[in-house]
C-alpha cells in the first residue's frame, strides 16, 4: 500500500534532518534521518510533548548506524517508500 503525502515541512536540514508530514488522509507522520538510521513514526499531533512514545521507525525504518545525520527528502522518500500526492505542499528549512 502506498502512503501518499499532501504536506511536508522541514523542520531541521541536519544532523538530524527531519520533517513533520501528513498523509492525504490527515494522518500525521514523524521523519527522522539521524545516526545513518531512517524513521518514521505516526502520532495524533506534531506536539512531541504528546507522543506515547520515542520514535523509532514503527511505520518505516532503514539504514545502518553511521555518523551521517543528513539526507535529502527525496532519498528520503525512496527509502521508505512514501511517496508525495501531485499536488503535495513542500516547505523546505528556510534558507
Amino acid at each position: 500500500m502506498t502512503v501518499l503525502l499532501a504536506k511536508v515541512v522541514e523542520t531541521c536540514p541536519s544532523i538530524p534532518s527531519q520533517w513533520d508530514a501528513w498523509t492525504t488522509d490527515g494522518q500525521y507522520l514523524y521523519l527522522r534521518y539521524r545516526s545513518g538510521i531512517g524513521t518514521v513514526d505516526a502520532y495524533d499531533t506534531p506536539d512531541w510533548e504528546t507522543w506515547p512514545d520515542v520514535p523509532d521507525g514503527t511505520v518505516a525504518r532503514f539504514g545502518t548506524p553511521s555518523m551521517d545525520g543528513q539526507i535529502s527528502l527525496d532519498e528520503f522518500l525512496a527509502a521508505t517508500g512514501l511517496e508525495l500526492a501531485p499536488d503535495a505542499e513542500v516547505t523546505p528549512w528556510p534558507a
